[in-house]
């Protein structure tokens, strides 16, 4: 059994984390924490939880949690998690990060995009926790950047024809991504609150959102060259998920039979990534680690759909995915 520590236990990611470990039959929470203010009974903070966890979300204490846990789940924000993390490790527990302070591997485009980084050794000892692409840098790791929710939405659709020299990567990527609303946090800026987002949806982040360096890094990891991505967010009227659209450029005529094949033989086995033959739904991946995918080609240019539970895939889920890799369980263990 694997006991388990949340960090920063009061947010939307901490709950859907308490939710997915409840119903581990091989991990156990042992240990739940935020800021005082946000401390009290689980069920006095999530009354989901009422009848289902006693436990109570404390102040932060390092000895307490290292006495208490073999793997922390980091539900920070940025800059915070960094320094907390170094700690963590010394303490001999493995981490999984939600935050993006172990995803960049370049500090100066880090720093451009967050704030200067303090934790730069530790940086070069993380692997980036999307298992459908990086299962074996995953295993026997102790520090895993969970990535963020639109880019494991994007890469998962450019994977298979980035990593087969299908597409021309000179030409760039395009990625049109809608949001739901849990996608601004639990305390979010005033664009997200009802009365604007109710029957509205909205560009935001236009030309400068932080994920566009994490989206270009990994996958020009996996095309094994330069890969540039312009891509744009909306936030619409829904509480989770993200659809996703990316438009790429082949190096040759290819037809939507060939990609869907390409496709289906990519994943093959996945238990998380299911192929489609027709454009997916959020309402179909809501509160599941399920990412759906539809390749498809439109006017000589591969297009394909993405559909994730911003929440899960996007976090908490593909979290305690990575989580099961670390402690060598079936990768499904608390996710079905």
């Amino acid at each position: 059994m694997v006991k388990v520590a949340i960090i920063g236990a009061s947010g939307y990611t901490g709950a859907d984390s308490i939710e997915i470990l409840l119903r581990h039959p091989k991990a156990r929470l042992t240990y739940l924490t935020a800021l005082p203010e946000e401390c009290g009974p689980v069920p006095d903070v999530f009354g989901q939880f009422k009848g289902r966890c006693d436990l109570a979300i404390e102040p932060l204490d390092l000895d307490k949690l290292a006495k208490r846990a073999d793997v922390a789940l980091c539900c920070l924000p940025h800059k915070v998690s960094m320094g907390y993390v170094p700690k963590l490790l010394q303490a001999g527990l493995k981490v999984v990060d939600f935050s993006a302070d172990y995803r960049i591997r370049d500090v100066a485009v880090y720093e451009k995009h967050y704030q200067p980084h303090t934790d730069t050794e530790n940086l070069k000892r993380a692997a980036y926790g999307l298992p459908e692409l990086f299962r074996e840098q995953i295993r026997g790791k102790d520090l895993i950047a969970n990535p963020g929710c639109f880019p494991t939405a994007a890469l998962l659709a450019a994977a298979p024809v980035l990593r087969e020299g299908w597409i021309d990567t000179t030409k760039g990527l395009i990625v049109n991504s809608v949001t739901g609303v849990s996608g601004g946090g639990k305390n979010p800026s005033p664009k997200f609150h009802f009365p604007n987002m109710n029957e509205n949806l909205f560009a935001y982040g236009i030309g400068t959102h932080r994920h566009t360096p994490e989206m270009e890094q990994i996958a020009s990891d996996v095309a094994g060259r330069s890969v540039t991505i312009l891509f744009q967010p909306h936030a619409g009227p829904f509480d989770r998920g993200i659809l996703s659209t990316v438009y790429m450029e082949p190096r040759k005529t290819v037809d939507a039979k060939s990609i869907l094949k390409l496709y289906q033989d990519f994943y093959h086995g996945e238990r998380f990534v299911q192929v489609c033959k027709t454009s997916p739904n959020l309402k179909d991946v809501a509160r599941t680690n399920y990412c759906h995918l539809f390749p498809t080609v439109v006017k000589d240019r591969v297009v394909v759909f993405s559909a994730i539970d911003n929440l899960v895939k996007g976090a908490a889920g593909q979290a305690i995915q990575n989580l099961n890799i670390l402690a060598g369980f079936d990768e499904s263990l608390g996710l079905e």
